[in-house]
């Protein structure tokens, strides 16, 4: 496969998720410095969800299914551009830089992250139709206990992971549950991540900024 014949600016077919779906909460991980690099990601010039709108209608549904249930969704990312993950291939070279590994992979070196599958050369995020979410309980302004953070690479957040209470697994599945019934398909190693099954750009990988003005040339 040619990379870079794969990959486009175009941001046509996309939207901000917060334009269709008014409950979401937004933490975008890759624009802050507290994510496993410890730094702001290339491409993230602001902190919002980008989706196709194909899954930007699929989520609004998910989102009044657990609206309903007292819940909201909050988003760590959305469409991701090619460059940032070219960013992480780059940071897994660096053997030196491991200012977060306390935080985020504990248990593995930086190369096994690459070879266990928890990050990939190329992004399922890349081409629009990946999410990264939780859900917030509205009673306490809280995140449900999904047992363990968003991004911690090892087992503990394998979805299906037994290590953990039975009210932290089942957290786990009402927001795969949800999921899974708005037409998503879940990630075998993160109970955080899910894309749109029938995805509408399943081959393109696309590298325009995450931002809203871009959105709106």
């Amino acid at each position: 496969m040619d990379y870079k014949k794969e990959v486009t600016m175009d941001p046509a077919g996309f939207v901000l998720l917060s334009d269709l779906v008014p409950h979401v909460v937004q933490e975008i991980r890759y624009f802050s410095t507290y994510n496993f690099l410890g730094e702001r990601l290339d491409g993230y010039e602001e902190p919002c969800a980008i989706v196709t709108a194909a899954a930007a209608r699929a989520l609004k549904a998910v989102s009044n299914e657990v609206f309903v249930q007292g819940c909201r969704l909050k988003i760590y990312d959305a469409y991701r551009p090619a460059c940032a993950v070219r960013q992480f291939v780059l940071w897994g070279l660096e053997d030196r830089d491991v200012r977060m590994k306390p935080y985020f992979y504990p248990d593995l070196e930086k190369q096994e992250l690459f070879e266990k599958g928890y990050i990939a050369k190329q992004s399922s995020h890349s081409r629009g139709s990946t999410v990264d979410l939780t859900l917030l309980d509205m009673r306490t302004g809280k995140e449900l206990d999904m047992g363990g953070p968003f991004d911690l690479f090892g087992d503990v957040s394998h979805p299906d992971y037994r290590g953990i209470t039975d009210e932290q697994y089942e957290n786990r599945m009402t927001l795969r549950n949800a999921m899974l019934r708005g037409g998503f398909k879940p990630f075998p190693y993160e109970w955080w991540h899910f894309t749109l099954k029938d995805e509408p750009y399943p081959d393109t990988y696309f590298e325009f900024p995450v931002s809203a003005q871009y959105l709106k040339k």
